[in-house]
């Protein structure tokens, strides 16, 4: 390992170029052209993460916990691991708890620096973007923000984010048609030195963001800890250890485990695995065992992060607006005892509820349990989708603003959707998709004594099969909050047991379209497996 290296006050030149790597969602040092490009623009560099405490308020309008403790730990664990990988080039990770402009005026003065720019990763909402203003009018700096959040980069788009096509199918076509994708930037050799006299600031405790400690939970689908070393670890592990990416479209629908998808979302989210390193990572593998439909679909997926990160540069604030960037003036119901029951998996509709306490217990849900309880919630309650996303937005460890927000406008009808009144039918889903009910039964321990698929239309069965499962619906096990008269097309499926993956269970093939269907987001052949249908997806992430 290097020694850190600093150099006296005499020893400075008086007209020496100081750096500021702000690192933000991008908690790396693979792939890192902020991290390349301030080392190589700076006489000393300050590579500076902030737990900026604006992140762990409330959110905007229903001020649920902004960060909650899940992925609090997640990044806590994020920023340790880069604090590690920046020492091994022989620098410091500097670490603050305030607002990073304030951070970063402090820095200025206490070390009396001069000639100082600050390098950051662009982000593409308003929030961000009001943080990297109030850097440059606060601390009277220059600013340097360069682009690296997605598979493509933004300046190599067949068209200005403006003229972003409004169906994801067509911008897929034209991306894959006419743009490169770019190579991986070097991890730097060595940083430049610190400047003298720098503390290097201790790492917050959950409690100091006061947030409590997340209880391990043996169920969990994402068991993993944070930072760049566990996400390159995981990509390794899921195309070279096990060739799970060979098998993904079969099994990217699965409910239970770790390894039914690959999980990537999470690190993307924070940035601490670039979807670059996927990309390229993946036509390695491609090349040297195999390329399939599932290889690709991994990538398919990587496009589709891209779309909603550039349809929240195209449309900013409107993915916040009630009307979504539609504007469309919907009259939502308002119902807090409706929408605590949703939120805390007590809706009596066993596969809503089922997925809805995995997130609450786990800070992660499946990308079909989320599409489902998204629908019920916006089309079944008729809920304001607002409360849906800002509660994603508290507990997912894989919140990414622009997925999240434009994911909810979808399942709302309000975001990039050709079609108009998609609804999800979730009786139907969890049949095809919980087929036997282990999903259920693991998340909803008080129904564990009800066999078969039975358990996802538990209100219709008799009372004698309740009593013998223990189940007294209104006291042990809650009435559905809502009925929809298209479940009752498939709550006498024989033995409520069909579905499986040889019919259509987690093979993430289409089964029709409409009402009672699984929805269906992009339209049309894939170019490359032609005849192949795509499924609705909350961020690369989500079905990750």
């Amino acid at each position: 390992m290097q020694v850190t290296r600093t150099l006296s006050p005499k020893a400075m030149a008086m007209n020496a170029k100081y750096g500021i790597c702000l690192f933000r969602n991008d908690l790396r040092i693979h792939d890192n052209e902020v991290l390349n490009v301030a080392n190589q623009k700076s006489d000393f560099l300050i590579p500076l993460y902030c737990f900026d405490p604006r992140h762990y308020k409330g959110t905007y309008h229903f001020g649920f916990p902004k960060t909650g403790k899940y992925r609090a730990s997640f990044i806590i664990d994020s920023v340790v691991d880069l604090r590690s990988a920046i020492q091994s080039l022989g620098s410091k990770l500097i670490v603050r708890h305030g607002k990073p402009e304030n951070v970063i005026q402090e820095l200025i003065r206490n070390l009396n620096l001069k000639d100082v720019t600050v390098f950051l990763q662009e982000e593409s909402m308003d929030e961000e973007k009001r943080v990297e203003r109030a850097i440059q009018t606060k601390c009277n700096v220059a600013i340097e923000s360069l682009w690296g959040h997605t598979l493509y980069h933004v300046e190599d788009l067949p068209f200005q984010p403006k003229h972003l096509p409004d169906v994801y199918t067509e911008f897929r076509k034209r991306v894959e048609n006419r743009a490169v994708i770019r190579k991986c930037f070097p991890t730097p050799s060595s940083l430049k030195p610190l400047p003298p006299d720098i503390d290097e600031g201790k790492m917050p405790t959950l409690a100091d963001l006061e947030l409590s400690e997340p209880e391990k939970n043996a169920q969990s689908a994402f068991p993993f800890p944070g930072g760049e070393s566990s996400g390159l670890q995981r990509l390794h592990d899921y195309l070279w250890g096990t060739d799970s990416v060979s098998s993904y479209k079969e099994t990217r629908n699965g409910m239970i485990g770790s390894d039914y998808s690959t999980k990537f979302s999470t690190w993307l989210a924070h940035g601490c695995i670039s979807p670059r390193k996927i990309y390229w990572e993946i036509k390695k593998y491609e090349k040297e065992r195999t390329s399939n439909q599932s290889t690709y679909w991994v990538i398919f997926e990587l496009i589709w992060r891209d779309y909603f990160r550039f349809v929240g540069l195209k449309f900013g604030n409107k993915l916040f607006y009630p009307g979504g960037i539609k504007g469309e003036d919907v009259r939502w119901r308002s119902d807090k005892e409706q929408f605590n029951a949703w939120k805390e998996g007590r809706t009596g509709v066993p596969y809503v509820d089922a997925n809805m306490r995995e997130m609450a217990a786990t800070g992660f849900m499946s990308n079909r349990g989320r599409q489902n309880v998204a629908s019920f919630l916006t089309k079944d309650l008729k809920l304001d989708w607002r409360l849906g996303a800002e509660w994603f937005e508290s507990l997912l460890l894989d919140h990414d603003v622009c997925s999240n927000y434009g994911n909810w406008l979808y399942s709302a009808g309000l975001g990039n959707d050709p079609r108009e009144n998609r609804k999800f039918n979730v009786v139907k889903q969890g049949l095809d998709y919980d087929a036997d009910g282990d999903y259920v039964r693991l998340w909803v321990p008080e129904l564990a004594a009800v066999k078969t698929g039975k358990v996802h239309c538990v209100w219709t069965l008799s009372p004698s099969v309740l009593q013998a499962a223990g189940v007294t619906l209104g006291e042990t096990y809650p009435r559905p909050i809502v009925t929809a008269p298209e479940w009752s097309r498939h709550v006498n499926r024989p033995g409520s047991s069909g579905g499986g993956r040889g019919k259509g269970g987690a093979s993430g093939q289409s089964r029709g379209r409409g009402q009672g269907s699984s929805s269906h987001r992009g339209h049309g052949s894939n170019s490359q497996y032609p005849g192949q249908k795509r499924g609705i997806d909350f961020y690369f992430s989500g079905s990750s």
